[in-house]
């Protein structure tokens, strides 16, 4: 699988752009970061593109290879840099006696996924969990201003949850600790705001409802306290979770790096949750010829798994990572031009909502465009048989939502197993009834039953895996009976 680099060491924003809510209004800054541009080649654009943006930009092809600059920014992070919230390491001895002696707050796994995505940048320019100012931004707006006027998108509250005990516990204190799962010291949470926690509020406006059965609910918000606490935040050392992964948890610095090192002049992110079929390597390899067909010469895709929470029944994260090696070994997707790498937040389900943090942090990873498309980050509604948002909202909000104006938005054409071709292929309208649609829930009861999906489907080597995994399911079940029996 591509890209076994380092990580790289970020850089930090010169002062904290948040948060003034009374400042002016000013226009959103629309232009992308590239020497020049051909707007006459876009008089009939391939993609719809951000609708409050002039046009899709195109590089430079006037200048020799060799004279080209090839820039780090094809895309500015929100708030300018991107933010790097970890201790350096010569400071580090000093901070854990300070952490010691503070006032500490056990947080969850979850918890620390936010505070991994907080530590590298992917929330920039946000500096710690969130402020009741922030929050309520963030809830109500889904966006940030920052102090020059300027708005960036913030479409989900990242936030950290306290009950009474741990309210009594701070006291007056102006810093406390964050205590890890083991017990192992995390971060110091820098002059603390504590507020009220109101759930219900919370969960209408993230997810348009509050039926029973969403996941991130039940496992996050349901048990938390009833109190919120926000400051910024200094982490005492790089998140690592010791799980043969690491290594693929590429921070926004470094893949910026990544794209500089590979001469990139286009970058177009697809973000997924599900292992990759073939209708997913159409989407992607159909994008970058169109992107070379607009004049782009070396456009860069960024295969980016979410690796955060994830509810009980989708493929765990190792199976995919494992299932992604194989579509590159088998040559579905070119290991040159792809950069696998681990999207480090958990995933809410939260729709239209939540699409909008997905493309925002690969705004501040260096991608200039995001793929989206049939409801992303949906799932099905918990009580009725139907699906919680409509399909096709995501990528319309994404073409006009706050602060995303600089990202291109490439909403893909819809791909379907082709019964006659016998290969996944755009879905024709005018020979539907040769067309099987495979939904993730099919996939998986194909996998989980043995039954093997039409082919042309899947690469072999990446089905296996799948196969391999539920039958590795089923056995442990068996098992867990026949100990039961014996008792």
């Amino acid at each position: 699988m591509a890209l076994l680099t380092p990580k790289a060491q970020s850089f930090h924003l010169s002062s904290s752009p948040l948060l003034h809510p009374r400042s002016p209004r000013r226009n959103f800054d629309t232009t992308i970061a590239f020497p020049s541009r051909n707007p006459s080649r876009f008089s009939n654009p391939l993609y719809h593109s951000n609708a409050l943006a002039s046009s899709l930009p195109v590089p430079a092809r006037t200048m020799s290879s060799a004279s080209r600059i090839v820039r780090s920014s094809l895309i500015e992070p929100d708030g300018g840099e991107v933010v790097d919230l970890v201790v350096p390491e010569g400071e580090r001895a000093a901070r854990r006696v300070e952490a010691a002696a503070l006032p500490a707050v056990r947080i969850s796994q979850v918890d620390l996924e936010w505070v991994h995505v907080l530590s590298e940048g992917w929330a920039s320019p946000l500096r710690g969990f969130m402020r009741e100012d922030e929050y309520l931004q963030s809830l109500h707006f889904n966006s940030l201003r920052l102090a020059d006027g300027s708005v960036v998108n913030m479409s989900l509250p990242i936030v950290l949850a306290i009950d009474q005990k741990d309210k009594e516990a701070i006291g007056d204190s102006p810093d406390v600790t964050l205590v890890g799962p083991s017990g192992n010291l995390v971060a110091i949470l820098r002059r603390i705001q504590i507020y009220n926690h109101n759930k219900e509020e919370r969960i209408a406006r993230t997810w348009g409802t509050t039926a029973p059965g969403l996941p991130y609910v039940e496992e996050v918000i349901t048990p938390a306290g009833n109190w919120l606490i926000g400051g910024d935040i200094e982490v005492l050392e790089p998140i690592k979770y010791s799980d043969g992964l690491d290594n693929y948890r590429l921070s926004p610095v470094a893949l910026r790096k990544e794209f500089d090192k590979r001469e990139a002049d286009a970058v177009f992110a697809f973000q997924l949750r599900n292992p990759v079929h073939n209708g997913h390597a159409l989407l992607m390899n159909d994008t970058r010829r169109r992107l070379l067909e607009m004049g782009y010469k070396n456009p860069i895709l960024l295969l980016h798994p979410l690796g955060g929470f994830t509810k009980a029944d989708d493929v765990p994260l190792s199976v995919r990572m494992e299932q992604h090696s194989k579509v590159l070994e088998d040559g579905i997707l070119d290991p040159e031009t792809t950069v696998v790498a681990i999207f480090p937040s958990p995933m809410h389900y939260a729709g239209p909502t939540e699409v909008q943090w997905h493309a925002k942090a690969r705004i501040n990873a260096g991608a200039n465009f995001y793929i989206v498309g049939r409801d992303p980050a949906g799932m099905s509604h918990p009580t009725e048989k139907r699906d919680l948002y409509d399909p096709d909202h995501g990528k319309k909000v994404l073409s006009m939502a706050p602060g995303l104006e600089k990202l291109n938005i490439l909403p893909f054409r819809v791909a379907a197993y082709d019964t006659v071709a016998k290969k996944m292929a755009f879905f024709d309208p005018s020979r539907g009834k040769d067309f099987l649609f495979i939904s993730g829930t099919k996939m998986r009861t194909y996998a989980r039953t043995g039954e093997n999906p039409p082919d042309g489907f899947m690469c072999p080597g990446g089905w296996k895996v799948l196969v391999d995994y539920y039958n590795s399911l089923q056995t442990e079940e068996t098992d867990k009976k026949s100990a039961v029996a014996a008792v």
